[in-house]
């Protein structure tokens, strides 16, 4: 899948799905995605389309149900990201001199720390709510935001329109809110989807390693993880959240890229 409109087509197809079931799930699932059952563990069938799980959930009806809270920490630790990252990243690349040093160096101390790991530690300490996984994931994802931007600003302000403005007496605040950031919003958007991707597995991710969020919400790593037990008897336990966990996360990854 070469060419952008493709990707972007394919992307935004498998958005609006994602959507559609986080917003519908209750009136779409065909189970509610938290009653028990007696059928334990049967594979898929007209009545349960991906089977049913270790209690007879329905799983089909529990993927459904884990698309919201994966977008809510999707979409809500990319605000966080870009809230801290875009003006720290603007400042950097704008200001120059000294402020740009500063900029460098936190930049460059945060990617060299593992972000998993750093998610990891820090969602053990404050627990794993949704709330606190959204601004934990935010606070995770801001220096590549940040990098990015200031690149971006960097480019921008040696624009002849840039220095126009400066020239007429501009102040460095003007000129970057009617100058700089109007011209590179493409780039911050694209950026935006690409961090949602980012958070969708990292959340899954820790869900996986058993810091997701607390049961019975359906959450699509923590169903990976609990049907690893499983996998010979009803492998689409693990396979079906799996499956919803990479289209989702490919295709806010396609669209994202197909745009910078």
């Amino acid at each position: 899948m070469r060419h952008p409109s493709l990707q972007r087509a394919f992307g935004c197809t498998v958005i609006a799905v994602a959507v559609l079931l986080a917003v519908f799930a209750p009136l779409l699932a065909p189970a509610d995605p938290n009653r028990s059952g007696v059928d334990m563990l049967d594979l898929p069938s007209l009545a349960n389309l991906f089977g049913t799980d270790d209690l007879g959930r329905d799983i089909f009806s529990r993927v459904m149900h884990g698309a919201q809270p994966s977008l809510l920490i999707g979409f809500g630790a990319a605000c966080v990201a870009m809230l801290i990252g875009v003006p720290i990243g603007l400042a950097g690349g704008y200001m120059r001199g000294r402020i740009d040093l500063l900029v460098v160096g936190v930049i460059d101390l945060f990617i060299a720390l593992p972000g998993l790991i750093l998610a990891l530690i820090i969602t053990a300490m404050v627990g794993a709510t949704l709330r606190n996984l959204v601004l934990v994931l935010g606070f995770v994802m801001w220096p590549p935001v940040a990098r990015l931007v200031r690149g971006q600003a960097l480019a921008v302000r040696e624009a002849l329109f840039v220095e126009a403005a400066r020239a007429v007496g501009g102040s460095h605040g003007w000129i970057i809110r009617r100058h700089v950031l109007p011209n590179i919003l493409r780039v911050i958007a694209a950026q935006f989807a690409v961090s949602v991707s980012v958070a969708i597995f990292t959340s899954a991710s820790l869900s996986f390693l058993g810091l997701g969020l607390p049961p019975p919400m359906p959450d699509w790593g923590g169903m990976v993880r609990s049907g690893f037990d499983y996998l010979s008897i009803n492998p689409f336990m693990s396979l079906a959240p799996g499956a919803a966990v990479t289209l989702t996360v490919m295709g806010f990854y396609v669209v994202g890229t197909s745009f910078k």
